[in-house]
C-alpha cells in the first residue's frame, strides 16, 4: 500500500466537495491527494500547479480528453468522477483504488510467474479492450500505471497523456515514457491502439523479469534497442510468451489488437457474447455488467464488418472495434423480471397546505461556467531518462509525458451511435451515457425512498451540467432553448392553490403562477418546441387512482395561465400531449370496446378521434417523432410490443417485440428510447430502432426500481 503522509502547510483542507486528508504522492508537476466525499467515499484529487494553468488552448482540449477519458467503463480502470478549478489551479478527481502499482508490487515482492502472471495479463489485456472501445488511447501503460487492486489489476490515467499535447511549444516530441514507447511513438508518428499492446508486452516482460525489457541505461541505448532489437521473452512460456512476441513486434499493422489478445489468452477461435465476463473471472475480478461499454468505436483502421442480422431474446449482434466482433455483446436478459416502473404522479398527502410558496425564493439552476485546465503530473524526459519521481493516482501511478503533435481527434457527428460519456448518478447506484451531439439531454430525474411514497428530485444545473438534489420541487422542467425551469411545488399554495414556479434561469428569478386548487392537482409537463408554452395535466388524485380532469397551458412570456376543465371518464388514465402542429392536444381513451386517441383544441372540445391505435406508455418528451409525422403506443388486443402510426391516419406503419417494454419517448424520427427488460439486477435505458434493436445505452442501473428519469429535446444551454 501506498504511503499517506499528512497535509503540508499551504495545502488546501479541500477542493471542491472533497475534504482532503493527506498526500498519495507528488512530482514536479503537482501533487495527488487522498480526499474524502459527502457520501465517505475516498477519492484521489490531483492538483495542478498554478503556473501550468494559463493557456486557453490547453484547457479546452483538457476538457475534451477528459469526456474522452469518461467514455471507459471503471472496469478495471480507475473512473474519472470530475473536474473543477480552485483559484487558478485545476483539478482531477478520479477513483481511489487501493493497492501498489504494479512496479511497487515487482520491488518488493519480486516477479510474478504462473498463474499470476497470466491473471495480470488477461486483467490488464480486458482494460485496453474496454479503452479501445470507448475511442481512447492509452499512451502511457507501463507498471507504474497498473494498481494491483484487491479485485484485479486496474489500468489508471489513460487519455491523461494524450491530454497534455495541447500545452506544449514543441510538437515534435513524443508522448509517453520511453522504456514503454512503441517505435512509432518514438519516432514522432500517429499513435494508435497497437502501441498500448506494444507497451502492454513491455509491461508483462517486466512483470516477469523485474527488468525493462529494453535495458535502463542511457536513454539512446534504450531508444535504439526498441527501434532496432527484439526484447528477451525467456522468463515467459508457451501461449503468453506467443502473445507478447507478436505485440512487440516494431510494425504496428503486425501487432493483435486487445480482443486478439483475449482470444488467444483464453484459447477461443472467435469472439463470444460473455467473453469479457470470462477474462474478469479469469484475472481475478468483478465481471463487468453486460454492454457495459459504450457502442464499439472505430477511430483507427478499417470500418468495422456487418455481421448477418440473428440475434437471440431481442438482443441484436453488434460489432467490435477495428473490424473484430463483439467482445461486450450483451447477454440475453432472464425472463420474469418484473417491468421498470412508469412515469408516476405525486401523492397530494405529501404535498401539504401549510407551508405557502416564496416568490422571490431561488433555486439552485443557474449554469455555471467553469474553466478545467490540464493536469500535468510528471514529466518525461527528451534528453535525459528519468522515472523515479512518482505521483499516485487511485492508490498508485505515475503519468509521465512529453509533447506530441498527434491530429486531435474529430467531433463526432450528430448520431444515435456517437459516442457517449459516462457520469455516475448522484444519490443511487446509476450511471449516464451521453453525448454533446445528442438531440436529448437528461434534465432531471426522480429516486423514490424505500417505501416508495415519497421521491427526491434531482435537477440539473445545465443541459451537461451537475445533478443536485432539491426538495423544494416533485420536478422541474428545463425549457429546450435551456432559457427556463419550471417548478412544481411540493406545497400548496396559502389560498390552496397548487402554484408553478417559472424560474428564469440565467438570474436565479422566479414567478409564481396559480393553477388548479386543492384537492386537484397537475403532472406531465411538456414543453412546445419554441419553448414559450407549457402544457400540464390536471389531475385528481383521490384513493390509489388518479383521475384526469382537463389539461393547463402556461403562456411563459406572459404569464397567462389557460386552465380547461373536462370532466370525460373515458380518458381518466391518460395524459395530454401536444398534437403534431401544438394547435391543441391528444389525450389516450378507452371507452370499454376500444381505446385510441382523441384530439382536443383550446377550448377543450373535441375535434377528431383516431380509434383502434392502443394505449401511449406515457412518453415524457412528446408522443409524436419530431417531426410530427408518427406516434407509438403499446399495440393494441395483445397489448405486447410496440405500434407505430400514421399522425394523420392513424394507419398502422411498422411494430416490433423487444426487451424495449417501457418507451419513454422518441429519440430521432427513426430511433425511440425506452426501458429494456433487466438482465439479471441491472436495468437500462436504451435507444432502439423501429425494429427494436438496440443502439446505445443511454442509463444502467441497479436501483430500477427507485428511478423515474426525465429528458427534454434540447435547443441551446
Amino acid at each position: 500500500m501506498p504511503e499517506i503522509v499528512p497535509l503540508r502547510s499551504g495545502d488546501p483542507h479541500n477542493l471542491g466537495a472533497y475534504r482532503l486528508q493527506g498526500r498519495i504522492g507528488e512530482g514536479g508537476q503537482g501533487v495527488v491527494f487522498l480526499g474524502v466525499g459527502s457520501s465517505g467515499d475516498h477519492v484521489a484529487v490531483k492538483l495542478l500547479r498554478s503556473d501550468l494553468a494559463g493557456d486557453p488552448m490547453m484547457r479546452e482540449r483538457f476538457l475534451r480528453e477528459v469526456d474522452a477519458a469518461k467514455r471507459v467503463s471503471p472496469f478495471c480502470t480507475a473512473q474519472l468522477i470530475e473536474t473543477g478549478v480552485a483559484g487558478d489551479q485545476p483539478y482531477i478527481v478520479s477513483e481511489y483504488i487501493e493497492g501498489d502499482t504494479l512496479q511497487q508490487r515487482v520491488l518488493t515482492s519480486g516477479p510474478l510467474g504462473g498463474p499470476a502472471l497470466h491473471r495480470l495479463a488477461i486483467g490488464t489485456a480486458t482494460a485496453l479492450a474496454a479503452i479501445h472501445q470507448a475511442g481512447v488511447v492509452h499512451r502511457d501503460f507501463k507498471p507504474a500505471n497498473v494498481i494491483m487492486g484487491p479485485d484485479g489489476p486496474r489500468v489508471i490515467d489513460f487519455g491523461i497523456a494524450k491530454a497534455l499535447d495541447a500545452s506544449a511549444t514543441q510538437t515534435s516530441r513524443p508522448v509517453g515514457t520511453p522504456a514503454y514507447m512503441a517505435p512509432e511513438q518514438i519516432m514522432g508518428h500517429q499513435v494508435g491502439p497497437p502501441a498500448d499492446l506494444f507497451a502492454w508486452a513491455c509491461t508483462i516482460l517486466y512483470a516477469a523479469t523485474g527488468n525493462s525489457p529494453f535495458g535502463s541505461d542511457t536513454l539512446p541505448a534504450v531508444i535504439n534497442r526498441i527501434l532496432n532489437a527484439a526484447p528477451s521473452t525467456d522468463a515467459l512460456q508457451g501461449l503468453l510468451r506467443d502473445v507478447v512476441e507478436s505485440c512487440v513486434a516494431k510494425d504496428p499493422r503486425a501487432r493483435p489488437t486487445a480482443e486478439q489478445v483475449l482470444l488467444r489468452l483464453l484459447q477461443h477461435s472467435q469472439p463470444n457474447p460473455a467473453m469479457l465476463q470470462e477474462a474478469a473471472a479469469a484475472a481475478g475480478a468483478t465481471p463487468p455488467p453486460p454492454n457495459a461499454w459504450a457502442p464499439p468505436h472505430t477511430p483507427y483502421g478499417a470500418p468495422p464488418s456487418v455481421p448477418t442480422k440473428q440475434y437471440t431474446a431481442g438482443v441484436p449482434p453488434q460489432t467490435g472495434s477495428y473490424g473484430m466482433p463483439p467482445i461486450n455483446q450483451p447477454l440475453p436478459p432472464p425472463v420474469n423480471q418484473p417491468p421498470p416502473p412508469p412515469y408516476h404522479p405525486q401523492p397530494i398527502h405529501h404535498m401539504g397546505t401549510q407551508v405557502p410558496v416564496q416568490k422571490n425564493s431561488r433555486v439552485g439552476v443557474a449554469a455555471v461556467a467553469v474553466g478545467v485546465a490540464v493536469v500535468v503530473i510528471a514529466a518525461v524526459v527528451v534528453v535525459a531518462m528519468r522515472d523515479n519521481s512518482t505521483v499516485t493516482t487511485g492508490a498508485g501511478s505515475s503519468s509521465s509525458s512529453s509533447v506530441s503533435s498527434e491530429p486531435t481527434t474529430p467531433e463526432p457527428e450528430p448520431s444515435p451511435t456517437a459516442t457517449p460519456v459516462r457520469t455516475k448518478l448522484p444519490g443511487l447506484s446509476a450511471y449516464l451515457y451521453e453525448a454533446s451531439t445528442d438531440p436529448l439531454a437528461l434534465t432531471y430525474y426522480d429516486i423514490s425512498d424505500e417505501s416508495g411514497k415519497d421521491w427526491i428530485n434531482y435537477p440539473r444545473e445545465s443541459r451537461d451540467g451537475k445533478f443536485t438534489r432539491s426538495t423544494k420541487y416533485w420536478q422541474q422542467y428545463l425549457s429546450p432553448d435551456g432559457t427556463y425551469a419550471v417548478g412544481r411545488p411540493r406545497n400548496y399554495m396559502s389560498d390552496d392553490y397548487h402554484g408553478v414556479d417559472v424560474i428564469t434561469r440565467s438570474t436565479g428569478a422566479v414567478q409564481t403562477l396559480k393553477t388548479v386548487k386543492l384537492p386537484l392537482t397537475y403532472e406531465y409537463g411538456e414543453w412546445s418546441k419554441s419553448s414559450s408554452r407549457l402544457l400540464f395535466t390536471i389531475l385528481n388524485p383521490s384513493g390509489e387512482n388518479w383521475t384526469v380532469k382537463g389539461f393547463i397551458v402556461i403562456d411563459i412570456t406572459t404569464g397567462k395561465t389557460t386552465i380547461r376543465r373536462i370532466n370525460d371518464p373515458t380518458i381518466k388514465d391518460g395524459r395530454f400531449y401536444w398534437s403534431p402542429d401544438e394547435s391543441g392536444f391528444v389525450i389516450s381513451y378507452t371507452d370499454g370496446t376500444t381505446s385510441g386517441l382523441r384530439h382536443y383544441n383550446f377550448q377543450g372540445e373535441v375535434v377528431k378521434t383516431i380509434p383502434g391505435v392502443g394505449v401511449p406508455h406515457n412518453t415524457a418528451n412528446g408522443l409524436y417523432s419530431p417531426s410530427g409525422d408518427k406516434f407509438v403506443t403499446k399495440c393494441p388486443d395483445t397489448n405486447a410490443g410496440n405500434c407505430i402510426w400514421d399522425s394523420e391516419t392513424g394507419a398502422a406503419q411498422t411494430q416490433f417485440t423487444s426487451d424495449c417494454n417501457t418507451v419513454l419517448g422518441w429519440w430521432d424520427d427513426q430511433h425511440l428510447y425506452c426501458w429494456m427488460s433487466p438482465s439479471s439486477e441491472l436495468s437500462k435505458v436504451a435507444i432502439v430502432d423501429l425494429e427494436g434493436d438496440v443502439v446505445r445505452d443511454l442509463i444502467e442501473t441497479t436501483d430500477v426500481k427507485r428511478l423515474s428519469p426525465y429528458y427534454v429535446r434540447t435547443g441551446s444551454s
